[in-house]
Formats: C-alpha cells, structure tokens, sequence
C-alpha cells in the first residue's frame, strides 16, 4: 500500500472511530477556543494611534486605509466557519486541520522543512472544494489570537476566492498585476479585512501568461519574501488544480506544507498518486477529504497527514 492509500485509510478509520459521526447535527460543542468579537467590526483594527487613525504595519502599503468587508454572516449561512459564537461542526473540523498546520509551520517539524509557514491548498482537478477549504482554514486561523494569516488567491486561472468572500466591488489589483510587473511592492496588493487577523491578495487581472507566471522567477521571488518578511504569519495560497496545470507543481513546490483536496467517491486514486508523484517528497503534504457522507448527508472534513515517498 502506498503512502497516499495508508494516509487515506487512516482519515477513513478516523471518521469512522469520530464521535461526531453519529450526531447527525452540525453544531457540537467546540474546544474553548476565544471567539474575537472585534474581529468583525472593520472600523476596530488591531492597533490604532493615539489620535484613533490606524497603525501601519509591515504588510501595509498602498491599500493601506482600506478594509475589505466580507459578510461573515452570510458566509456563516453558507457553511463557512464561523467567527461568532455560533457552534459548529466545521469549525471543530477545521481546528484539527489547523493545529497540524500551525504544528508544521511552527513547532520542532519547522526546522526540517523550507518555508514551513507557506501553505498551498490544490487538488487533482476541478470542484473539488480546494477553494472553500482554503477559506475555511484561512478564516480558523484568523480565530487565534497570535496569528495572522495572508490568504492568497494564486488560482489565476479560474479566480473563485474574491466571488465566494463577496468582495468583488471592493478590490482592484492583486497577484497578477505584481506578477506582470505593474506593482513593485508586494505591501501593495495586502487588503486588511474586517476580520482582525486576515489579509489577503486578490487574483488581479486576467493575463494569458497567467499560467506561467506562476512558475516565474518573480513569482518564486514572491514566495522567498513571504518566508523571510513575514516568518511569524501564516501564508495560505489557493492555487489551481495539479493535473493539466504544469505550473501548480513549481507553485506548490514552493511551500514548505501542501494540502490537497480530495472530494470523497469523486477523485481518483490514480490521479491522486499522479499528482502527488510530481511534487517534492520534502514537503509536508496532507490530505483534506472534503464532502464527506455522514448519516447519509454531505457535509463535513476529514485529515490525514503523512510525507510522500512516492512509493
């Protein structure tokens, strides 16, 4: 049995062996995790001046001013995480993601892997869920209360991050416009939002060396300043699907962790280890199985974790 097959039987056993499994209802009684009511209100930034205006930081720059508002509440309904108080059964399941995550960029795993606080979400295809869980891990990071987190939307492709947080009036260049040389400071495509501990960068303009300019030395340059300006952030990028994108593997190989996004009785075990053989065994490669059938509903996470050794 592969890694892959190992790694996937043992979220199997997990779901399986969960308590969860048999209540049926989504909303469990979380792990006491402090919920910041702040983080909600735009007008209330981390730090402000003694005269109320907000403080500068390091990742602020042109756009500096600005916060983007993302409608938690309708997120909420649509089955985000949830930054109320509001209990939830995603929220537990996207706690367990992240402790590995922080666990890997943070703790003694750290030192053994390059980038380590640079996360890329994929997955082997399209529909997948790759998106929303990018978000979802995004938006449970942002609940702690010593972290920030930059989301990326690095699928330039087929951009869906800025459309499913409702901010597509609100925000203007992004990525490509840095990847096209067009913005010279990365500082300037950071969007503070009105959650407290979230920035993000947008995808920009469409391009046709969209594709390629993933795989660019710029773009590496990018990730490079994202490790060395930033090393106590954590960056999570949402990037297109492994298979017939060449240049999702460079992207991804990239970071230091890599998540992929494995829609239960939809992906394929063949393309899965198609996809994993191409990236870096070094990297910290998980496995998130997104639709997952409980009670005979489709809802819900699972994780596995392990190194790929490609055999």
């Amino acid at each position: 049995m592969s890694t892959i097959e190992k790694a996937l039987a043992k979220l199997k056993e997990k779901q399986q062996n969960s308590v969860d499994t048999s209540a049926g209802n989504e909303t469990v009684e979380p792990a006491q995790e402090p919920v910041k009511t702040d983080a909600v209100d735009s007008q209330q930034p981390a730090q402000q001046n003694t005269d109320g205006t907000n403080q500068k930081d390091d990742m602020d720059g042109a756009q500096f001013g600005k916060a983007l508002t993302i409608p938690l509440d309708v997120l909420d309904e649509a089955g985000y995480v949830s930054l109320s108080s509001k209990r939830k059964l995603i929220n537990e399941e996207l706690r367990a993601i992240k402790r590995r995550v922080l666990s890997n960029a943070f703790g003694p795993i750290s030192d053994t892997l390059d980038a380590s606080n640079l996360v890329t979400v994929t997955s082997t295809s399209p529909q997948e869920g790759k998106s929303f869980t990018s978000i979802n891990l995004a938006l449970s990071i942002a609940l702690e209360q010593d972290k920030t987190v930059l989301l990326v939307d690095a699928d330039v492709l087929k951009p869906s991050v800025t459309k499913k947080l409702q901010i597509e009036e609100q925000v203007n260049e992004g990525l490509m416009d840095y990847l096209l040389g067009d913005v010279d400071d990365v500082r300037d495509i950071i969007y503070r939002t009105n959650v407290e501990n979230l920035r993000f960068i947008p995808a920009g303009k469409s391009s046709h060396l969209s594709t390629e300019l993933l795989a660019s030395e710029r773009m590496a340059q990018l990730a490079l300043e994202f490790v060395s300006r930033y090393p106590d952030r954590v960056v999570v990028m949402d990037a297109p699907p492994l298979l017939g994108i060449n240049e999702t593997v460079v992207l991804a190989n990239l970071s230091g962790q890599i998540i992929v996004v494995v829609e239960e009785e939809s992906t394929k075990v063949a393309g899965l280890k198609q996809a994993i053989e191409q990236l870096d065994k070094d990297k910290a490669i998980g496995f998130v199985v997104n639709k997952t059938k409980k009670n005979n509903s489709v809802t819900g996470y699972g994780y596995a974790y392990a190194y790929a050794n490609h055999k």
